[in-house]
C-alpha cells in the first residue's frame, strides 16, 4: 500500500462524487470533469489552487488538521471517511521515513481464556475475529451460524478470503454484492490505519490477484465503519435468516472485536435461530474439531 498514491486517489474519488449543485455553486457550461473541478473544492477548503492540487498529488506533509476538516467539509465527507482522510494524511506525511513508520503488534492470532469464556456464556451467535477479519473463535450457536466459513476451503477462516474466493459465499449471503462491497470499504479503512501492516497489505495483495470483484472494488477507494446492520444469510441447514448484528471491541487486545448477533423477537428469523441452537446443540457438532 503507497500512503501518498492512496491519498491521491482518495481525495479525486471524493471530488468525482460531489456535484456542484449539493455545496451551492452553479454549473452553467457542460463539464469535462465528473464532479467538482480542483479550483471549486479549492474555493470551498480556503486554500489555493496550487496548494490543493499539491494535496490531490499526495505531498500533504505539513498539511494541519484545520485543512484536513475544511477538506472534509468541502467534499462532504462521512464520519469513517473523514477518519479515513486524516489516517492517510498522517501516513503519507511520513512516507520515505522509516524511523517514523508506526509499529504496530501484529494481529492476535490466540484469544485470552476470559474472551473465550465471555463469548462461551453468551446465549446469542458470537464470533471473535482479529484486525485482518480472521474468525479465531465462536461459541456453538456462532459457529453454526457461519459453517460455511468455518468449513470453508479458504483456510484459515477469514471473512475476507471465504466472501471473495469461495463460491459458497454466494450461497449464503442472500445480498452477497453489498456484503462484498461493505468489506472492502471496511478493509479500505483498516489499510488507511494500518498502511505499514505487511500481513494486512499481503491479504490485499492475494485478494486483488484472485478476485476481479475485490479488484475493481478496492479502486473505488470507499470506506465504512462496520460496527452495527443487518446480515441476511440463506442457510444451508434453517434456510433464511435476518439478523441484527453489533461489533464490540475488546479494549485490551488492539483490533480483536465480538461479533453478536440477534433476531427481532417473534419473528420467522427467530425461530430459525431456535432451531440452529437445538442443531448446533446435537453431539454429532459438539464432536467436530
Amino acid at each position: 500500500m503507497d500512503p501518498a498514491g492512496d491519498i491521491a486517489a482518495f481525495l479525486t474519488s471524493r471530488r468525482a462524487r460531489v456535484t456542484p449543485d449539493q455545496v451551492g455553486l452553479p454549473s452553467y457550461d457542460p463539464r469535462r470533469v465528473k464532479g467538482l473541478r480542483r479550483e471549486e473544492v479549492a474555493s470551498l477548503a480556503g486554500v489555493s489552487v496550487e496548494y490543493y492540487k499539491r494535496l490531490e498529488r499526495g505531498h500533504v506533509a505539513g498539511a494541519s488538521d484545520g485543512v484536513l476538516e475544511a477538506l472534509a467539509r468541502a467534499l462532504r465527507l462521512d464520519d469513517a471517511e473523514r477518519a479515513h482522510l486524516f489516517a492517510l494524511a498522517r501516513a503519507a506525511g511520513r512516507a520515505g521515513i522509516e524511523s517514523a513508520a508506526p509499529r504496530r503488534r501484529a494481529p492476535a492470532r490466540k484469544v485470552r481464556p476470559a474472551v473465550l469464556r465471555l463469548v462461551e456464556s453468551m446465549t446469542a451467535p458470537a464470533i471473535v475475529r482479529n484486525g485482518h477479519l480472521d474468525y479465531l473463535a465462536a461459541n456453538p450457536l456462532g459457529r453454526a451460524l457461519y459453517a460455511p466459513l468455518f468449513e470453508s476451503r479458504e483456510q484459515p477462516a477469514n471473512s475476507a478470503r471465504f466472501t471473495f474466493l469461495d463460491p459458497a459465499a454466494q450461497a449464503l449471503y442472500v445480498d452477497w454484492e453489498r456484503t462484498a462491497k461493505d468489506l472492502v470499504a471496511h478493509l479500505r479503512s483498516l489499510a488507511g490505519s494500518n498502511p505499514y501492516d505487511k500481513s494486512l497489505s499481503d491479504l490485499v495483495g492475494e485478494l486483488s490477484t484472485r478476485s476481479d470483484a475485490f479488484r475493481t472494488w478496492w479502486a473505488a477507494h470507499n470506506v465504512r465503519y462496520h460496527q452495527s446492520g443487518t446480515k441476511r444469510l440463506n442457510h444451508p441447514v434453517v434456510g433464511a435468516l435476518e439478523l441484527s448484528y453489533e461489533v464490540l471491541d475488546v479494549a485490551a487486545d488492539d483490533g480483536l472485536t465480538i461479533a453478536t448477533y440477534s433476531a427481532e423477537p417473534g419473528s420467522r428469523s427467530a425461530q430459525a435461530l431456535d432451531l440452529l441452537a437445538s442443531w448446533a446443540a446435537t453431539p454429532a457438532i459438539e464432536s467436530r474439531p
